[in-house]
């Protein structure tokens, strides 16, 4: 399972939709080609199972996150995943020490944005996708290093992190493709 959060284009939603990114490297996830896959693989079977193995998602409340005790019930802000979500304890997610990089953010990001980090603040398990796994090669023209009229850009191909700059990279990679038609 994995949850990608959205808002409608009036951002007029019941709730705010953020995320909390933790920055992980080999040593958590391992050395080996494909480590990195397979832990996003592991993250995501356990966020399926602790939201009871039918799509639903796993949440907590801020609070119980902080505390690493399972919510029992759901305060003023109430979840808008689909198809549903299942009361759980986030913290069986993740290794203890990325857990405790969230907690240290959410700590971090309250003194920031004040009710951030609000007891009954909903977290919903989990968003493993913020960026792509693995990098493509590309040169200063935006093309594959390694396939031909392959132009490497976007989220999927790891040189952006969200919709923004991957559009953003579109447009370049357009103006590269229309300068060199152009020029022909």
């Amino acid at each position: 399972l994995c949850v990608n959060g959205m808002s409608f284009h009036k951002r007029d939603g019941r709730n705010a939709n953020s995320a909390i990114v933790c920055g992980i490297d080999e040593n958590t996830y391992g050395h080996n080609l494909l480590d990195g896959i397979k832990f996003q693989q592991e993250i995501e079977r356990k966020a399926f199972e602790l939201g009871g193995s039918n799509y639903n998602a796993p949440v907590q409340l801020v609070k119980d996150f902080m505390n690493d005790k399972k919510s029992e019930k759901i305060g003023e802000v109430v979840p808008t995943v689909k198809p549903g979500y299942v009361l759980s304890n986030l913290n069986d997610i993740y290794p203890e020490h990325v857990t405790n990089y969230i907690k240290t953010a959410i700590k971090m990001m309250d003194k920031k944005l004040h009710g951030f980090s609000m007891d009954e603040a909903i977290l919903t398990g989990v968003e493993t996708r913020t960026s792509c796994a693995v990098r493509m090669d590309r040169d200063d023209l935006l093309r594959s290093e390694n396939i031909d009229n392959l132009y490497v850009i976007g989220e999927g191909s790891g040189y952006s992190g969200g919709i923004v700059s991957s559009a953003i990279d579109g447009l370049k990679a357009a103006e590269v493709i229309l300068t060199s038609k152009l020029s022909k």
